[in-house]
């Protein structure tokens, strides 16, 4: 089999980063020489999404050809991509976020095998060819006559890695002095994210700054989000929602020659800008990360840096992200905000009551090992929190062996691949 089509289906942010990313480098690795491969990956719609995820795609060495979910259902009710794509004889449609009954439907009408990775349950198993699955549970819930078609890989998030930067490098390029610790700041990537969660990261860093004065914050940019975008969810003038919470919310983008770009704030606080993509070799070497949830807790708790996980609720028609009709309704145009506050009213209640979890380690432990502080919450609050973890190492020490034992071990992109090949390889 000389050419070979790889179809990958996949729909969010997270996905993309998490998943997408690993199993193009894995199968670019581990096609051999007298094959031709070809990557596409066509994106699906998804309440998460930034509206970058079609640009995200295109950034990832490996990949030939992308299509955005703008594009996805003519393409899945009739075959026709936005541009006249051409499709080899021989392929294999991998389902990497969506809905997995997407892959059953492009598999058949393309004639490809099929492959889907499996993160907590496996469905369509008659009419798939591969079942990659994440844990154990996924095969002992499979239909017995079924099971042969699974394997258990492990999890895709656990192949996350730092790049080749090293410590030295890093200190020198974020000028950290001798004693001082960096400390992250992941505020999200999304508006509804960006517009609550950075003046109130903000307000926490200039809290924290004032107990431990040796502390240094960075905030990875994500992938495409231009500084200038940013910054204005850091501007009063701009974001009314600066005005949210009490303390240091507002700054201002400062671009200097020879420095990493920054924000900051009239009391002096300055929060490094880092652009380069994937940022694991900073993530890293975080001593404690203040971050929102979504995917970044699952490549945080990936490379065992400790976290706390913020959910203000400050602004609950911001929080638009629910699965199924809550999602649609929170979407819709003009009355959104008051269906999402309702919404989410309703919800919050119920996720007290249920003890409910959020952060990806702590789905992955059943358990809160990471803290996931939900509510109304004070900036000064979180603050003496995060100065409690940074003056008490043995507990961040704790933190971080919590987080290793639960991400499982690294290669299930490598295994993906493995069994993505053999199939195509494996025609009837």
């Amino acid at each position: 089999m000389k050419h070979l089509d790889i179809l990958i289906l996949s729909n969010g942010p997270g996905e993309i980063s998490t998943w997408v990313r690993p199993v193009v480098q894995a199968l670019r690795a581990q096609v051999s020489a007298d094959q031709t491969l070809r990557i596409s990956v066509v994106l699906s719609p998804c309440t998460n999404a930034s509206g970058r995820e079609a640009a995200m795609a295109a950034q990832i060495p490996g990949v030939d050809r992308v299509q955005g979910a703008a594009h996805f259902f003519p393409f899945l009710l009739w075959g026709k991509t936005a541009e006249p794509w051409d499709w080899w004889p021989n392929g294999v449609v991998l389902f990497l976020g969506g809905d997995q009954v997407y892959s059953v439907i492009l598999g058949r009408r393309l004639g490809y095998r099929t492959v889907i990775y499996a993160e907590w349950e496996a469905r369509w198993h008659r009419w798939v060819d591969g079942i990659a699955c994440m844990t154990p549970g996924i095969v002992d819930a499979a239909p017995a006559p079924f099971r042969h078609k699974c394997q258990v890989i492990g999890d895709l998030m656990a192949d996350v890695a730092p790049a080749s930067d090293t410590l030295s490098d890093l200190r020198n390029t974020l000028n950290l002095q001798p004693g001082e610790v960096l400390v992250g700041i992941m505020p999200g990537s999304k508006a509804n994210k960006l517009s609550v969660g950075l003046p109130f990261c903000l307000a926490t860093a200039a809290a924290l700054r004032r107990q431990y004065p040796q502390v240094r914050f960075v905030i990875p940019v994500a992938p495409l989000l231009t500084l200038e975008s940013l910054a204005q969810f850091a501007d009063a003038q701009h974001n009314p929602d600066t005005q949210l919470f009490e303390g240091t919310t507002t700054a201002e983008l400062v671009v200097a020659p020879n420095a990493l770009p920054s924000l900051r704030t009239a009391d002096g606080l300055e929060v490094a800008l880092w652009q380069r993509q994937p940022a694991y070799d900073l993530m890293s070497q975080f001593q404690l990360c203040l971050t929102t949830v979504g995917a970044n807790t699952a490549e945080l708790g990936s490379l065992g840096v400790p976290m706390i996980v913020l959910l203000p609720t400050q602004k609950l028609s911001a929080m638009k992200a629910w699965d199924g009709i809550p999602g649609l309704l929170a979407n819709l145009p003009l009355v959104g905000d008051a269906f999402a506050k309702a919404i989410n009213t309703v919800i919050l209640r119920q996720i007290h009551k249920e003890g409910r979890l959020f952060a990806w380690p702590n789905l992955w432990a059943k358990a809160e090992i990471v803290p996931e502080l939900l509510g109304p919450l004070s900036p000064q609050a979180v603050a003496d929190q995060a100065a409690d973890y940074l003056t008490q190492p043995h507990t961040l020490a704790a933190m971080r062996e919590n987080l290793r034992a639960v991400r499982g071990p690294a290669g299930a992109a490598r295994r993906l691949a493995e069994i993505v090949l053999d199939i195509a390889q494996d025609r009837p």
